[in-house]
């Protein structure tokens, strides 16, 4: 397994910065706590939100299972955006948000990728020799009991029959996007990521999509949280559910769920 020490440090001591910084400071704007695989996206929203309001937001990112157990220890983010369900209903039995803010916000699709643009396509069955396309390498995903896209992953590989034959072959990382950096940069042959994530880097291509059936359904919910005191998060909510939030998020590969219920 490859450890994420240093990364789980960095995060560590975000927190205690944020647990500790003076109230003053953390009212200023909105902090977004948001799954990792969200980055590219929603960076490019915050952008444009700056621009069109004049208004601050910081983005914090991870996997969700990380930044749920930070909101459950007092970390003053504003809103939180999940990849899964799961993690914003651990937060909304703890009565942590605000359940009447809570939308489903996106969709995804889950993909297995490979290192550069080229790679051949792999039919997924359960037929397929997935530990011989390793060559001896590791599968890398994230936390395959925590962070969403392992979990989904864990899910994939099971329903088709695949788990038991590469479950010693995996190199869990942090978040999803720490598992794509392992395949971009050559260290694990093949990964298993959300298709937003490989549009988003350039040095992998999809080599698989797996069948929907094979998970539960991929999808963000996000809401305001029961402490925020920011004034500008319930605009910025509704700014993410806006015609040119949801062009970026097309453009970097999630679906739309806007107006959806929590299910």
């Amino acid at each position: 397994m490859f450890a994420c020490w240093p990364g789980r440090l960095v995060r560590a001591v975000v927190l205690l910065c944020l647990l500790f910084a003076p109230a003053q400071a953390r009212a200023e704007g909105v902090l977004v706590f948001a799954a990792a695989s969200l980055k590219t996206a929603l960076d490019q929203i915050a952008d444009v939100w700056r621009e069109q309001t004049g208004k601050t937001v910081t983005v914090s990112y991870a996997g969700s299972s990380s930044l749920a157990r930070q909101i459950e220890q007092g970390a003053p983010a504003d809103i939180f955006i999940s990849a899964s369900t799961d993690w914003m209903d651990y937060l909304e039995a703890a009565d942590l948000i605000r359940p009447e803010s809570r939308v489903n916000l996106l969709g995804n699709r889950l993909v297995l990728v490979a290192q550069g643009r080229e790679a051949a396509a792999i039919e997924l069955t359960p037929e397929t020799d997935l530990e011989g396309y390793l060559g001896g390498g590791r599968l890398a995903m994230a936390l395959v009991d925590s962070v969403p896209a392992g979990v989904y992953g864990k899910q994939a590989l099971a329903s088709l029959g695949l788990w038991n034959t590469v479950s010693d072959k995996i190199a869990q990382a942090d978040n999803v996007r720490a598992a794509l950096a392992l395949v971009s940069s050559g260290e694990a042959p093949l990964g298993i990521v959300y298709a937003s994530d490989a549009i988003a880097d350039a040095e992998v291509s999809v080599v698989a999509v797996f069948p929907e059936a094979t998970h539960v359904p991929i999808v963000y919910p996000v809401a305001i949280l029961a402490t925020s005191a920011a004034p500008e998060a319930a605009d910025f909510l509704a700014f993410l559910n806006s015609p040119a939030a949801r062009q970026v998020f097309k453009a970097q590969g999630f679906s739309s769920l806007s107006g959806q219920g929590n299910g």
